[in-house]
């Protein structure tokens, strides 16, 4: 099984470290993965987006042209890539940033105020693990154990004080 991710947003809101994130999960699962961070030369506030492919067999390609699930954290983003999202495909849209809904019936849309809930905990840049969390309950595949022992793995030692927050976050989302 391969299993296509396509995550969008500003720079800065962690596109690429939630990208990060399900690239090392696929390797703890002993899956093939591909990641290709992508981003305006603005960085911080420009586009960013990210590729991960997971897979039961090697990758061919690290491109991602129709994915199954798209993580869309700001409008431009949902507006561009939700119309290349495979039918049966999932969106998870952060509502507090995105006030359009989409048309398609053939795709499972779900719509969470991540920012917003961020902000509540305090922390507005850990909206990405909010949404993270959100995919990963609507996949089934929130493992508390392993999701600790992923978040270990990618957050920088100088910051490993940001792993129990992080794991707030995800479950917040998880939860929603």
């Amino acid at each position: 099984m391969t299993t296509q991710i396509l995550l969008s947003g500003f720079g800065g809101q962690g596109i690429l470290f939630t990208g990060k994130f399900l690239a090392y999960k696929g390797l703890l699962e002993d899956k093939n993965v591909s990641w290709l961070p992508s981003y305006g030369p603005e960085m911080r506030g420009g586009t960013a987006s990210c590729s991960v492919i997971i897979s039961d067999e090697e990758v061919g390609s690290p491109i991602i042209s129709e994915p199954d699930v798209l993580i869309a954290m700001n409008l431009p983003s949902f507006e561009k890539f939700v119309p290349t999202v495979k039918a049966g495909g999932i969106v998870i849209a952060d509502s507090s940033l995105i006030e359009t809904k989409t048309d398609r019936t053939d795709i499972d849309v779900h719509y969470i105020p991540a920012t917003s809930l961020a902000s509540e905990m305090g922390k507005q840049s850990l909206a990405n693990m909010v949404i993270l969390g959100k995919l990963l309950s609507v996949m089934k595949d929130f493992n508390e154990e392993n999701v600790k022992t992923v978040l270990a793995k990618v957050i920088p030692p100088k910051k490993a004080e940001m792993l129990e927050i992080n794991m707030q976050a995800m479950k917040l989302g998880t939860n929603y």
